[in-house]
């Protein structure tokens, strides 16, 4: 099984893009995205330095439309993609890269909405100085609790023992100053403290966009950095989207949905490499890639090749909204019908661990045609339960 990641801020580095504008038709395109952008996205990928690129308002758009770039060079036509990948995931911004590449919005959509979000958290990042600094070893839940004694977040839990502090300045300096056992701190190059409330002021602008945008179902199931959830539904993929922004994001819990739903290939798009380091570390035996310029490419349509499977529940054939999945790993309790008609939003079964439940819903409702699990079965995310036929709701 074949997931594609999509990276975040702090991924770019000075003339990343250019290799990747010598591909025919890639330049027409990113002066498309930068016409939609509102910014040179040409000129910021080729020729502007590290601090230009550094600024949320320039990186995040640049970002997703080089990431778009990068997996379009990948499959000759998006079909082929939603036939052959697995799953999808994006690491904060790389969510909207995600979620453009799974149908979810257009592309043009998604550089309005991150044109905006790099705005917005720009803004709310002049509030205040903040930032954010990771912090590599210790033990995590020592690390956890010396971040909070020192009123900061943890902003960014991505696993392989690597967690990311955020906040003020001076909390940051005085955390470094008070450094957990065994752990280094790495002040990042990032322009605020992002998934914390700080970034309050910018969801509340983004929800006001959101409003405007269609969406349709993930032909691809997407894997949420919010908690490591499966997800199909536009109109959720969207709405976390928002709220992520002031939330942490939980990358570690991607990676662990990764080994539940038996991932073998994992191919980070650019500006890609650091998903990659973090996959080796916790997904072994997984084969990964980073696919940082055009020369990565053969490797890539190797791993489609070796990792992809043909999967016509997902390939458009049928709509994946006939499908209510499991969005979590678990224990299934079936409490919607046999047969007949389930309505829009009914909540249809319960999937349980020691510790936790989640009620399962079937988002546009249907006729059931065939439960594919039993009471008490466990169940992977992303696992089909329930297939329904639209009936018009």
């Amino acid at each position: 099984m074949l997931v594609f990641v999509a990276p975040g801020q702090g991924s770019q580095t000075p003339g990343f893009l250019a290799p990747w504008l010598e591909l025919p038709g890639a330049r027409a395109r990113m002066e498309w995205f930068s016409a939609v952008a509102g910014i040179d996205l040409v000129a910021h990928g080729t020729t502007s330095d590290e601090e230009t690129i550094k600024d949320t308002a320039v990186a995040q758009p640049l970002i997703v439309a080089s990431g778009l770039i990068s997996l379009l060079a990948v499959f000759s036509h998006p079909a082929e993609g939603f036939r052959l990948v697995g799953a999808g995931a994006g690491h904060s911004v790389g969510e909207i890269t995600a979620a453009t590449a799974a149908g979810v919005i257009s592309a043009e959509q998604a550089m309005v909405l991150v044109r905006e979000r790099g705005n917005a958290m720009a803004a709310a990042s002049a509030v205040t100085p903040t930032g954010m600094s990771a912090v590599i070893g210790g033990n995590e839940d020592e690390v956890i609790a010396a971040i909070e004694k020192h009123g900061l977040t943890p902003a960014n839990r991505n696993g392989a023992n690597q967690i990311v502090a955020a906040g003020t300045m001076e909390q940051l300096a005085a955390f470094a100053a008070d450094a957990p056992a065994k752990a280094r701190v790495i002040p990042l190059k990032v322009a605020g403290a992002f998934h914390t409330h700080h970034m309050s002021p910018a969801v509340d602008v983004l929800q006001g966009y959101s409003r405007s945008i269609s969406t349709h179902d993930a032909r691809v199931p997407l894997v949420s950095n919010a908690d490591g959830a499966v997800l199909h539904s536009g109109t959720e993929v969207l709405s976390r989207i928002v709220s992520q922004v002031s939330n942490p994001v939980r990358w570690d819990l991607c990676m662990q949905t990764f080994a539940d739903l038996g991932v073998t290939g994992l191919i980070e798009i650019a500006p890609a490499g650091t998903l990659v380091g973090l996959a080796k570390r916790a997904l072994k035996g997984v084969e990964t890639l980073a696919l940082k310029t055009p020369d990565d490419l053969e490797a890539a349509h190797r791993m489609v090749r070796e990792h992809g499977t043909a999967d016509r529940t997902r390939s458009g054939v049928a709509p994946t909204w006939r499908l209510v999945v499991a969005p979590y790993k678990g224990t299934v309790s079936i409490s919607g019908p046999a047969d007949g008609d389930v309505a829009p939003g009914a909540t249809v079964a319960t999937v349980s661990t020691l510790r936790d439940s989640w009620e399962v819903t079937a988002e546009h409702g249907g006729t059931v045609v065939e439960w594919l699990v039993e009471d008490g079965d466990p169940v992977a995310p992303g696992q089909p339960l329930l297939r329904l036929h639209p009936n018009g709701n």
